[in-house]
């Protein structure tokens, strides 16, 4: 059966292969050639997951001459804010370092290309060989694509979800006549607590992707994934029994749950016009001044005094009486929403820590980690906000960003980056173009930047 999933056989000549599927595929797509019982023969060539692969497609009416990047994003495809929102949510996002220690970081120097997706087949991140991404991209290779069956028909990466194994898909093996030139190899990623399909790990490249020694290497890497995610779940299970055990025992003791046993409240202020605070048993959407308040607090656990904390959120230090007012209010409604965050006094501060998204993409840089806070940073710290704490923390974390990305990011980061939060900074432009490689396709699409910007 593993046999059937690869694309080669050792000693196989990929040319004489490749002209096989070519005249099979051609004789497929003639309608009497798929279905006429005397041409079975000659179609002997294909691969039967290959060929069933084929015919759905054919059943569901894919137009094997579409243009991808159209036919991709019609099918399923998500818009820049989807994909961002996806990528920070996704369960495979936790195990991005183990995919840049197995394949992405060889990917640039072995000349293949390593995507990510998700169960419905929309591919996540795309990163590896430079050069190759930018000829894979005008085909719809990338980042926000559907790339399943419904889609564009067999390749790896969709046809491994459908079949929930991993699959090998060579040259004209692809449905989509423009992905003939080019070859993937893919395995679908299981939740490891519950069986579901979490995505897919794929590599494409040229021929070498076809060779047989290519597949136990992206199976490998999924083990090793998936390995990652059940050690992150059984974390997740000791802390929740942990938890349980504490307050079971606080239970018995008082009658009443600790405030200890509950999960680090988590503040999120990135790119949100509304904070959203998540605890262990709520997610509830906060005022401006509330979620100013708070995010004050955030940064200085040490506590605030009042004319401190005043200032922090209104910029005044005549506005005591209007915060004490406000923090009333505030206690009010973390009461009332059976929040255990109290807010204590002489100096202001908050009993607990309060974990901030903005914090973690800081730390985030501090580490050198770019594909990861670039991936987790959703805009600017709370857009309207005129609060000091927000203005303060909103221009920290757009500068230490800029400045990470311009010093030490790859090439490919920094062009997301340009794409998605500098699209009117000369500068940024102007330095991707020294960075990017000579034969880079990207440079034409820099330079056209470049020259609208300069007028």
């Amino acid at each position: 059966m593993f046999r059937e999933w690869r694309a080669l056989d050792h000693g196989e000549s990929a040319v004489t292969r490749r002209r096989e599927i070519e005249r099979a595929y051609e004789l497929f797509l003639d309608s009497s050639s798929a279905t006429t019982a005397s041409q079975g023969a000659q179609l002997s060539a294909v691969r039967n997951v290959v060929l069933e692969s084929w015919r759905r497609a054919m059943r569901r009416e894919v137009n094997p001459l579409a243009t991808l990047h159209t036919q991709a994003t019609h099918a399923n495809g998500l818009d820049l804010e989807a994909l961002h929102e996806l990528r920070r949510t996704h369960p495979l996002a936790s195990v991005l370092p183990v995919l840049e220690r197995l394949l992405i970081d060889d990917a640039a120097e072995s000349g293949f290309i390593v995507a990510v997706g998700d169960a419905q087949g929309r591919l996540l991140w795309v990163d590896g060989d430079h050069q190759l991404r930018g000829k894979a991209e005008d085909i719809g290779f990338a980042a926000g694509m559907d790339w399943s069956e419904r889609a564009v028909g067999t390749s790896a990466p969709g046809s491994a979800l459908v079949l929930g194994h991993p699959i090998q898909v060579f040259g004209a093996e692809h449905y989509n006549r423009a992905v003939h030139q080019w070859s993937c190899a893919a395995s679908p990623v299981y939740d490891p607590e519950t069986g579901a399909i979490l995505g897919v790990i794929d590599i494409t490249g040229g021929e070498q992707i076809a060779e047989p020694h290519v597949l136990p290497l992206v199976e490998a890497t999924r083990v090793a994934v998936e390995a990652e995610l059940k050690l992150d779940a059984m974390r997740r299970r000791a802390e929740r029994d942990l938890r349980e055990a504490r307050r079971a025992k606080t239970v018995s003791r008082s009658g009443r749950s600790s405030a200890e046993t509950h999960r680090a409240p988590r503040l999120m202020v990135l790119g949100r016009e509304q904070a959203v605070l998540t605890t262990a048993h709520d997610v509830v959407e906060l005022g401006r001044r509330h979620a100013e308040i708070l995010l004050a607090l955030a940064k200085a656990p040490q506590g605030l005094s009042a004319g401190a904390l005043a200032y922090q959120v209104y910029g005044e230090r005549e506005s005591e009486e209007t915060l004490r007012a406000e923090l009333v209010r505030l206690r009010k409604f973390l009461k009332s929403r059976q929040i255990d965050i109290a807010i204590e006094s002489r100096p202001y501060r908050v009993n607990k820590v309060i974990q901030v998204d903005a914090f973690d993409a800081l730390a985030a840089l501090e580490r050198g980690a770019h594909r990861l806070a670039l991936a987790s940073y959703g805009g600017a710290v709370l857009p309207g906000s005129v609060a000091p704490a927000a203005e303060e923390l909103r221009d920290e974390v757009e500068a230490t960003l800029r400045e990470s990305m311009l010093q030490s990011a790859a090439p490919d980061v920094l062009f997301e980056y340009a794409q998605q939060w500098a699209e009117a900074d000369v500068f940024v432009w102007q330095t991707l173009l020294q960075v990017l490689p000579q034969l880079s396709p990207k440079r034409a699409r820099v330079v056209a930047r470049l020259e609208q910007l300069q007028a």
